[in-house]
């Protein structure tokens, strides 16, 4: 058999990591101190929430995701919880509701104000009482509106549907009890038919999460897994954990058989849990250690040897927790593909790093930015109670998209009476049929949607808020605000001439059919 050397083309081979400068980092943040093995941080396009020290109580920062340079001491927080805060997570439809799990064993889901938290938030939307210990880890559904799940250390994950009407909620549709120890993550397939769990027990296990059933458990006793991803649609899963020899590892499964992993790689002999990270439009995974100041990355691939190393990102700055920012708020124009923003305790600061595709071209690039998930559910609750599962509505992030909604749309759900004329500031949604249907035969309907949509919509600059951007403050600040508004005059430009040259071709098919029809009728 002839040698073949082993060369793998990919476009994902240089991607670096670009650490925010000091000017763009949150400094003087109070992270919390707590060692449960969570994040401690949630980011969406609009702001970001981090746990705090603080005592007596629980209490966590929402910060506008614009609000960068050093942060005020004395920032309202939200403080509505009797024991420390041990988890949060924003809504993935709503950018103004976040839900939090903390030590008094409750979850509580708060809505916060269009211009963000301008006093201490005390009394949250609604309240999920049903845990008999503290609550560790809660989790959205990631099609579904309103669903969100909760597991404690009563070793139980309870399910809770928020379209109701009674504001403490004591009732779970589902609670799934299979676990005999304390779970220590959840993840879902991408139509969340599946639920993989891992379990202070150091088993897997896959689930349907409707029922609660059962499907297969894995008990291997080379690997110890501590964190589980379910990988999109590739049907594998992946764990983080450590071997028998306690060297931190990570091992790939096919999720109809768990029996066996398809592959075990030892990384390194530090004691910190490992994160993983996946990105499903990428297939990169990302691995960040508590603790260290690397992160590896990696791609994916459903063939042998199924996990290709690609690089690390290097830091002096030990990470104790990561956010991760939806792929809506990217920014497309510098090809970043992947943000976290790395809580560093010692120095008090969250440092936004952004993972970044070298490319020469400044124009949008379609291949490195397929339909991702947005932030439109594409069930209700109870539709999915009632055995209904759907993928995620699709989005398009090149500038100049549709621009959805979603504080608006959600506003109705949650009974609030904020402004509801706010509108998100990135790309908007566009689902597959929509664009089949909407091609060559709708735009007259589009472009007068889109004028609609114009006056009910708040000023945006370069993909920034007006109404949440604060003054600059220094000379560079302002030197760079010039540039971005300068590139944003350059997008538009562009935008505008797409427009033009699809009003030309509109304008010559109406005359080419107008000479076809007068043809006929000779």
């Amino acid at each position: 058999m002839t040698w073949r050397p082993q060369y793998r083309s990919s476009k994902f081979r240089h991607v670096f990591g670009k650490a925010a400068t000091k000017e763009s980092c949150y400094d003087g943040v109070p992270i919390t101190r707590s060692v449960q093995d969570n994040n401690f941080c949630a980011v969406n396009p609009r702001f970001l929430a981090v746990i705090t020290e603080c005592a007596g109580g629980g209490a966590f920062l929402v910060l506008s995701i614009h609000h960068t340079g050093k942060v005020d001491p004395h920032h309202p927080r939200v403080s509505g919880h009797r024991g420390n805060v041990l988890d949060i997570k924003w809504n993935p439809f709503n950018d103004y509701c976040i839900a939090s799990g903390s030590e008094d064993t409750t979850v509580k889901v708060w809505e916060i104000p269009p211009h963000g938290v301008l006093k201490n938030l005390t009394v949250p939307w609604k309240e999920l009482q049903g845990h008999s210990r503290r609550v560790s880890l809660i989790e959205w559904h990631p099609t579904a509106n309103n669903i969100l799940f909760s597991t404690a250390y009563d070793y139980k994950i309870m399910i809770w549907n928020l379209d109701c009407s009674e504001q403490v909620i004591k009732n779970p549709v589902r609670t799934i009890s299979h676990h005999t120890d304390v779970v220590l993550s959840m993840s879902f397939n991408t139509d969340c038919s599946l639920l993989a769990t891992t379990c202070k027990d150091r088993r897997v296990r896959l689930m349907e999460p409707r029922s609660g059933n059962l499907l297969r458990e894995a008990n291997c006793k080379t690997h110890k897994a501590s964190k589980v991803l379910v990988l999109g649609n590739m049907k594998m899963l992946l764990t983080s954990g450590t071997s028998r020899w306690n060297d931190r590892q990570v091992a790939l499964w096919d999720q109809d058989d768990l029996s066996v992993p398809l592959l075990e790689e030892n990384l390194d002999g530090s004691s910190g849990v490992l994160f993983p990270f996946y990105d499903p439009d990428t297939h990169m995974l990302y691995l960040a250690g508590k603790g260290d100041g690397n992160i590896r990355y990696y791609e994916i691939s459903s063939e042998k040897p199924y996990i290709q190393y690609l690089t690390e990102y290097r830091s002096h700055l030990p990470q104790k927790g990561m956010g991760v920012m939806p792929k809506r708020g990217l920014d497309v124009s510098s090809c970043e593909v992947f943000r976290f923003y790395k809580l560093v305790t010692i120095k008090s600061l969250i440092e936004p790093l952004a993972m970044i595709v070298p490319r020469r071209s400044e124009s949008y690039q379609e291949d490195i930015y397929p339909m991702t998930s947005g932030n439109k559910p594409a069930l209700t609750a109870e539709e999915w109670l009632s055995g209904i599962d759907k993928g995620p509505v699709l989005m398009s992030l090149k500038p100049g998209s549709q621009v959805a909604d979603s504080y608006s749309e959600m506003s109705k759900g949650l009974g609030n009476t904020l402004d509801t004329r706010r509108s998100q500031s990135r790309p908007g949604m566009l689902q597959l049929a929509y664009i089949q249907d909407h091609l060559g035969t709708k735009d007259g309907k589009e472009d007068s949607g889109h004028a609609d949509d114009d006056k009910s919509r708040t000023p945006v600059s370069n993909g920034e808020d007006l109404a949440l951007c604060s003054p600059p403050r220094t000379e560079n600040e302002l030197r760079l605000k010039f540039h971005k508004q300068q590139e944003e005059i350059r997008r538009l430009r562009e935008l505008l001439n797409q427009r033009d040259v699809r009003v030309k071709q509109l304008e010559l098919e109406i005359k080419n059919m107008k000479n076809s029809q007068s043809q006929g009728s000779l």
